[in-house]
C-alpha cells in the first residue's frame, strides 16, 4: 500500500513538472510606459514560465500589464536556487523596471508554490513592501510540506532550496517571524486536494492581521491553481481588493466583490 502511494504520489509531481528546455522564452508583451496595474507573475520549483500562460493570458484581456522574470536554475531553467538567493533577484528586477519607468503603478505578485515564497521573503525581509501593493499566493507552503522530503532524497544533492521547504527547515521557521507588513495585502489561495502542498501547509497563520486572508478552493491540484477557473475568480477579486481607491482600477467592475471565505 505504501509502495503504491508513493508511486502514485511520484506520478503526480512527475506530471507537474514542466522539462521543456524552451520553458522560459517567452515574447514580451507589456508597455511599461502605460502600466497603471502591473502583476509579476512568479513560477514554482523545477518549473518554467510556460507554465503561467493561461494566467498570463486571462489577465491580460483584464487589462493587468503582466510580466514574468526568468529565475534560472538547473541548466539555467528549472528553478532550483534557494528562494533567499531568488528573492534578491527579484529585487533587483523590480528596482530597475522602477528606475526605467518611475510612473508604473503599486506592484502586485502572484506566486505559485515556491514562488509565493520567493515573493513573501522579498516583500517580508528585503524591502519589497515600499513597491508591492498586494501578494497572492497559489498552492504555496508557507509552514513547508512533508512532500518536501521525497524531493530531498531524489533532488536535494543539487537544489539547496529543496531543503527549505521541508517543514522543519530553518529558513521556514525564520519566514514565519514576524507581522507581514500592515500596508501590503497578503492572500493564500490554497486546496485540500494539493498534493505538493499539503493541507495545512498553505494555511497562513493570520493571528490579528487585518491584511492577511486564506481562501480555500475545492477540487483543485497543485497545477490546477493556476488554470482553474474557480481559482481565477478568486484572483480577479483579490486584484479588484487590492487596486480598489485606485484610479486605475476604474476599468473594474464597479459592483461590489463578493465576500471571500477565510480560514
Amino acid at each position: 500500500m505504501q509502495y503504491r502511494k508513493m508511486k502514485c504520489q511520484l506520478k503526480y509531481l512527475t506530471s507537474y513538472l514542466d522539462l521543456d528546455p524552451r520553458g522560459n522564452q517567452v515574447v514580451r508583451r507589456t508597455d511599461f510606459k502605460r502600466c497603471p496595474r502591473p502583476v509579476l507573475l512568479l513560477h514554482g520549483f523545477f518549473s518554467t514560465r510556460r507554465v503561467l500562460e493561461v494566467l498570463e493570458h486571462r489577465l491580460r484581456r483584464e487589462g493587468y500589464c503582466v510580466w514574468s522574470i526568468h529565475l534560472g536554475g538547473t541548466m539555467d531553467r528549472f528553478n532550483t536556487h534557494r528562494i533567499d538567493e531568488l528573492a534578491r533577484k527579484v529585487q533587483g528586477k523590480v528596482d530597475r523596471l522602477y528606475e526605467r519607468h518611475p510612473e508604473m503603478g503599486p506592484l502586485t505578485i502572484i506566486g505559485h508554490s515556491k514562488g509565493g515564497l520567493i515573493g513573501t521573503y522579498y516583500v517580508k525581509r528585503l524591502g519589497g513592501d515600499t513597491r508591492v501593493r498586494s501578494l497572492i499566493t497559489l498552492g504555496t507552503p508557507h509552514r513547508g510540506t512533508r512532500m518536501a522530503y521525497l524531493g530531498c532524497a531524489t533532488l536535494g544533492w543539487f537544489s539547496r532550496s529543496m531543503w527549505q521547504l521541508t517543514p522543519v527547515s530553518p529558513f521556514i521557521k525564520r519566514l514565519g517571524e514576524g507581522a507581514f507588513p500592515r500596508h501590503v495585502r497578503l492572500t493564500s489561495i490554497y486546496s485540500r486536494d494539493d498534493a505538493v502542498a499539503l493541507f495545512p501547509s498553505s494555511v497562513l497563520d493570520v493571528n490579528g492581521q487585518p491584511n492577511v486572508f486564506n481562501v480555500e478552493v475545492s477540487g483543485v491540484a497543485h497545477g490546477e491553481l493556476l488554470t482553474r477557473r474557480s481559482v481565477w475568480e478568486v484572483i480577479q477579486r483579490e486584484l479588484a481588493l487590492g487596486y480598489a481607491g485606485d484610479d486605475a482600477v476604474t476599468a473594474l467592475p464597479t459592483a461590489p466583490p463578493p465576500p471571500l471565505p477565510v480560514a
